[in-house]
């Protein structure tokens, strides 16, 4: 499947709606490092476990909501690949988070809880890699004003993403 010429530029519903939200966690694991290394976008990757269990209720494709790692107290947005990446004809499904932050140093090991709240757009084959960067720029955008609306918003306080005690 081709890209669509445009794109909406925000996403959901007015309010996050079945089978939002979707509350995932697991330890962030080595990827294929090309997100940071080939696109310009570090990813945290979950678990094989996560992505062919817990995840399955999602669509494959972009995702967005709020994200914590470790035993940090600070929420930030978030774009979810979750599927097949095509454009790399990926032989297994993988959960590829892109927390909107710089971080000064990498998380491998640490726990990664997220909240996903919306789709944005299913999979494509792009004919290029920077194809590929232009869509992941507009997926952060759309994430960006789809989490500025109140009903989303209010998931930063979640306590999934806050408590380091809470369970699933």
């Amino acid at each position: 499947m081709k890209p669509p010429a445009t794109r909406p530029s925000i996403v959901g519903a007015p309010s996050p709606e079945s089978p939002y939200p979707v509350r995932l966690r697991g330890t962030v694991t080595h990827g294929f490092k090309r997100g940071s290394r080939d696109l310009g976008f570090p990813t945290a990757n979950l678990p094989d476990d996560v992505s062919n269990n817990e995840a399955t209720v999602l669509q494959i494709g972009v995702h967005y909501g709020w994200a914590s790692v470790g035993r940090s107290a600070t929420v930030w947005p978030m774009v979810m690949s979750y599927g097949w990446n095509p454009t790399y004809k990926n032989t297994k499904k993988t959960a590829e988070v892109h927390i909107m932050n710089v971080f000064e140093s990498d998380f491998y090991g640490e726990e990664l809880r997220i909240v996903v709240l919306g789709f944005i757009r299913p999979e494509y084959e792009y004919s290029s890699l920077d194809a590929l960067i232009a869509d992941i720029k507009t997926d952060i955008e759309v994430a960006q004003r789809s989490l500025e609306r109140p009903a989303y918003h209010r998931f930063i306080e979640d306590p999934f993403v806050l408590d380091k005690s809470a369970q699933l």
